[in-house]
């Protein structure tokens, strides 16, 4: 639908990739429902799927929630990894790498050290929410191996399909419908951060303001960082680490994710203490001459260095 280009620009940060002379709103739109509407299709298609594969299950049993349901669950959201790409290479002509950072590739390096940091600190949220007992299920032995066998290897890929939605392909999407960078960079945390909350389908007033929390939070280190990695790592992190416990602790998952009006609390938010440290890290170490929100930033930085 567009000039296809291979490089980006030294000088353009992350959220305004896809901006250009003309606003293009009714193409970013058309994008967005794309790409939501894939994730709601991609999310009842594989798990019908996966409810045909394994057969009826009684719910006489207590167990209703399969190993399986759970895998296509999980692999369905991954999917808005590739898909995102493809509707960015589709709708703007820009290559599908590029959601990874605006050097179009995934810096490891950058993940690898926010993965030390980040995993340590989720564990300690993670034993706090999970200090009171929920509700039990009676998953088999074979069961919960399973269920941990998925968790491991598609929960990191799931949360990964979204961040790659939300905040690589809607922020940039956004980002482009306003003249001006900084602009952009509002436009684009608050169109991203709701429609990541309204994703949820969550009626409690409590969940809805730990995803905006987790959303601008996450948005904002994208665009400090120049890239999805560290997003990736808080969202896979936290993802992966609850329903490790949840399967570890037999919890029901139907009780343990209800998002209906009441069943948030304040306890919700302790999670948004490991964000907001989080951005306000991210936030002083990409100061100045630390910053690498552009190609051009990380060329000056490393000419810095050499100088010194």
């Amino acid at each position: 639908m567009s000039q296809r280009t291979t490089t980006l620009a030294p000088g353009v940060e992350y959220h305004r990739v896809l901006a250009g002379d003309q606003r293009r709103i009714g193409r970013g739109i058309l994008a967005i429902v794309l790409l939501m509407g894939g994730m709601f299709l991609f999310s009842i298609l594989f798990p019908v799927i996966a409810a045909m594969v394994q057969g009826p299950v009684s719910p006489d049993d207590g167990v209703v929630y399969t190993p399986l349901l759970h895998a296509a669950g999980m692999f369905a959201v991954a999917l808005l990894t590739p898909w995102s790409m493809l509707i960015q290479r589709w709708f703007y002509g820009v290559k599908g790498a590029s959601l990874h950072s605006v050097f179009s590739r995934f810096r490891f390096d950058i993940f690898g050290r926010a993965l030390v940091v980040i995993v340590p600190a989720w564990t300690v949220i993670t034993v706090a929410l999970y200090w009171a007992p929920l509700p039990e299920t009676t998953w088999s032995h074979t069961d919960i191996l399973w269920f941990l066998l998925a968790t491991l290897l598609l929960t990191p890929l799931q949360a990964a399909g979204e961040e790659y939605g939300f905040r690589g392909l809607i922020f940039r999407v956004a980002g482009g419908w306003a003249r001006g960078a900084r602009a952009g960079l509002v436009v684009a945390i608050v169109v991203s951060s709701v429609l990541f909350a309204i994703a949820h389908l969550s009626t409690d007033m409590w969940l809805n303001a730990w995803y905006l929390v987790f959303a601008v939070g996450v948005a904002l280190i994208t665009w400090r960082t120049g890239g999805i990695e560290i997003a990736v790592v808080l969202h896979a992190g936290f993802n992966t680490l609850n329903l490790l416990f949840d399967a570890a602790f037999r919890v029901d998952f139907a009780d343990a994710y209800e998002r209906s009006a009441g069943v948030g609390s304040p306890i919700t938010m302790l999670p948004a203490v490991v964000i907001v440290i989080a951005v306000i890290v991210v936030w002083v170490r990409t100061r100045g001459a630390g910053a690498a929100r552009t190609p051009a930033d990380a060329e000056a930085r490393v000419e810095a260095v050499r100088a010194g």
